[in-house]
């Protein structure tokens, strides 16, 4: 069938509504998809944190603003069901474009994230933010597009209207939740906008079919065609040129990383501004902040191993914590709270984490613990992701929930970040903890960043007590790894102080505290 020779029809013929009612929905799923592609691309990179949230929910909402007028203009003043299957077409290969064109962006931002390189990072940070821009702008036209040929006449304006935008917002429906529980974890982010934009760009090319545009059509699937073989070699190898790189995944939650250096492997996720965990096969003891886990019953006066029989961590990561209280506490039975099965596949894979005394519970730490049986002589909080620490699980009453879960001499252990200068976040957690339990202790790790604070619920806990048991522990036959651990926390103690401010549920500024910290340290101005 010949093309028409009308270069721009009217309107749709009577079997294209509800095509075009179909494309609606899909575009709105699409549009979904590129949000949640773009913060899960960002954020292996540049963090999870609000801003990161912020920044790319913003621009996405004003990319769609933006679409929406030049879409209802272009509409007004070309009406044309080839224009606007064209314009979805066009949206298709801009979201296959992003993968192609972000992952060398994505790669330098990596190594200037590394190296502390603050210009490269918000240069790339800026880059893929544009990148975003011609899909989600295009998509933004879709919907005023189709009303204007969906309308017939006036009186049906409301009506079409509304269900156009009903439509549109179901398809951004399953667009959220399909993208995150089920394309990004099973195929990845690169191959979740390659997917989106194959299916994309087929509705388009059969849409233009539709309505006699053949020439097109047969266009962008060569350009479609093009754009998979250049994905499929531009996409080859791995997210990062990491060093050491031996396993690279990614879950509904995080990207993953497992890196291999001298025999020792490490965990490290989205940024990789933190080692979560530390593996070697004969060696169990590391010197950094999950050996401090260990210690924490020591605080208490008469004390020994023995004592402790239940042990929670709350950020489980790949088990290095609970490989180590194995070791020093083997008749204890340990809970372990990640939220990411992945990461717990990691850890049985990579990190030796099948332990005989450690349950797994695939779940949010602060739910899992409120929802636990509690008499636990040691509660590790450690789900965080550096340098950020999720609100929930640093307020007043998380703290006291905790305290509740503890036995009657049983103490809680946080690894916390800081600046060499500023300990603005270590004292105000300090004060909320304070808040909950009657003794808080602090020690600072040497040549770190981390500073770990206890807190027992025994009142008549003390450093005291802390340095006679650590004399006990250096008497001949006793354990040494746990004295020489001992020695690291009281060879770091330091004052506690205690802030103004007390992080509530309602009220709980922490990522702002953090930003504050992150900036300081990356401008130079707070570096040992």
């Amino acid at each position: 069938m010949p093309e028409t020779s009308a270069p721009y029809p009217a309107a749709p013929d009577k079997n294209q509504p509800a095509y075009l009612t179909a494309t609606v929905f899909l575009a709105g799923a699409v549009t979904m998809a590129v949000e949640f592609g773009a913060s899960r691309l960002l954020g292996n990179v540049f963090g999870t944190s609000n801003i990161v949230w912020a920044v790319v929910i913003g621009l996405v909402l004003v990319y769609l603003t933006l679409g929406n007028w030049l879409g209802g203009r272009l509409a007004d003043k070309i009406p044309s069901a080839r224009v606007y299957y064209s314009v979805l077409a066009w949206a298709a290969l801009g979201a296959g474009l992003v993968p192609l064109l972000s992952r060398p962006v994505l790669r330098a931002a990596a190594q200037a994230f590394d190296a502390l390189n603050l210009g490269v990072l918000a240069g790339a940070f800026t880059t893929v933010l544009l990148l975003f821009s011609i899909p989600v702008i295009l998509l933004g036209m879709v919907t005023p597009f189709a009303l204007k040929l969906l309308i017939s006449s006036t009186d049906k304006t409301g009506r079409i209207s509304g269900k156009l935008t009903a439509i549109s917002t179901l398809g951004s429906f399953l667009g959220t939740f399909l993208t995150v529980l089920v394309l990004i974890p099973w195929v990845g982010t690169y191959r979740t906008f390659i997917l989106v934009s194959v299916v994309l760009l087929l509705a388009a090319i059969l849409g233009l079919w539709s309505v006699g545009a053949r020439r097109q059509g047969l266009l962008f699937l060569l350009l479609g065609a093009l754009l998979l073989v250049f994905s499929f070699l531009g996409l080859r190898g791995n997210d990062k040129r990491t060093p050491g790189l031996v396993y690279e995944t990614e879950s509904a939650y995080n990207y993953i990383q497992v890196l291999e250096e001298g025999g020792f492997r490490f965990l490290r996720l989205n940024e990789g501004q933190g080692v979560h965990s530390i593996y070697h096969p004969t060696e169990y003891f590391f010197s950094g902040p999950w050996d401090q886990v260990l210690v924490a019953p020591f605080f208490n006066p008469s004390v020994t191993t023995a004592d402790v029989e239940r042990i929670a961590l709350l950020g489980l990561a790949a088990g290095t914590s609970a490989r180590q209280a194995s070791v020093v506490y083997p008749l204890a039975q340990v809970d372990g709270f990640e939220i990411d099965p992945e990461i717990v596949e990691v850890g049985r894979k990579w990190f030796g984490m099948d332990l005989p005394g450690l349950t797994v519970y695939t779940e949010d730490a602060r739910w899992g613990l409120a929802h636990s049986d509690g008499a636990y002589d040691i509660i590790s909080v450690d789900a965080y992701r550096p340098p950020y620490i999720p609100a929930h699980l640093v307020t007043r009453e998380f703290f006291t929930l905790v305290y509740e879960k503890l036995s009657e001499d049983g103490v809680m252990v946080i690894n916390i970040g800081r600046s060499a200068q500023d300990r603005s976040l270590v004292n105000t957690l300090s004060a909320t903890v304070a808040q909950a339990f009657p003794a808080v202790f602090i020690t600072d790790l040497p040549d770190s960043y981390n500073t770990i604070l206890f807190a027992a619920r025994n009142p008549q806990a003390s450093w005291e007590a802390f340095d006679r048991n650590l004399k006990l522990l250096n008497a001949p036959g006793e354990s040494m790894p746990l004295a020489r651990i001992m020695g690291i926390t009281q060879g770091g103690k330091a004052e506690t102080r205690f802030a103004d401010m007390i992080f509530t549920d309602d009220k709980a500024p922490i990522e702002f505290m953090t930003n504050r910290l992150v900036i300081t340290f990356l401008l130079g101005g707070d570096k040992e």
